[in-house]
């Protein structure tokens, strides 16, 4: 199987992959700073309620949105780093190749059709919810809610950062051995260990 080790070398759609990748992985970086965020703003809205017997709608709404934001903004962000709860007890078992048949059809046919379907039924749901400019039902809630459903759109569109994965495994299995060396922690160990065994 040839390898390419000189990344100036690298096929033009791997390089395409690797950028979409690097972004991913930037924005999956920096939300993920939410999470120290919700568990302040968490502690701040503890304290207030128990100890000054304050209390605030929005402080209280803010931690449903950051972690909205979070869920919805770092999917794809984990998806790349193949941090998804897996289902299938053969996938271990198989060799590398196996897996990028799994990987590559598990993403064609599963992943992309589902994010277009989420797409398609929710854009008439988030424009509805921007058409109206929908806040809070909540008196003293924060004003955007319609901001909040954009996620619904922005989940799926990330997740079809999918193609990425589904273009290395198909690279991979079309012989550029280093498609799959930086796509995951340590995926270029298993790529360099696998090869012999699977080619």
């Amino acid at each position: 199987m040839a390898r390419i080790t000189n990344p100036s070398r690298k096929p033009r759609l791997l390089r395409i992959a690797d950028v979409v990748d690097a972004g991913i992985r930037r924005l999956g970086e920096a939300v993920a700073w939410l999470s120290l965020l919700m568990v302040l703003v968490t502690f701040l809205v503890v304290v207030l309620r128990y100890a000054f017997d304050q209390g605030s709608i929005a402080l209280q709404e803010s931690v449903t949105y950051m972690h909205a934001s979070l869920f919805m903004l770092a999917i794809a962000y984990t998806l790349g780093q193949d941090g998804h709860v897996r289902v299938d007890i053969f996938y271990q078992r198989l060799g590398r190749r196996g897996r990028a048949w799994v990987d590559l059809l598990g993403t064609l046919f599963l992943l992309i059709p589902v994010c277009l379907l989420i797409l398609s039924l929710g854009w008439a749901y988030v424009f509805e919810s921007w058409h109206v400019q929908e806040g809070s039902r909540e008196a003293g809630g924060l004003p955007g809610v319609y901001l909040l459903k954009t996620l619904i759109l922005f989940m799926p569109a990330l997740l079809l950062q999918g193609l990425s994965w589904a273009l290395r495994n198909g690279l991979y299995l079309a012989g550029v051995a280093s498609a799959l060396a930086d796509a995951t922690p340590g995926a270029g160990a298993d790529t360099q260990l696998a090869d012999g065994a699977d080619a």
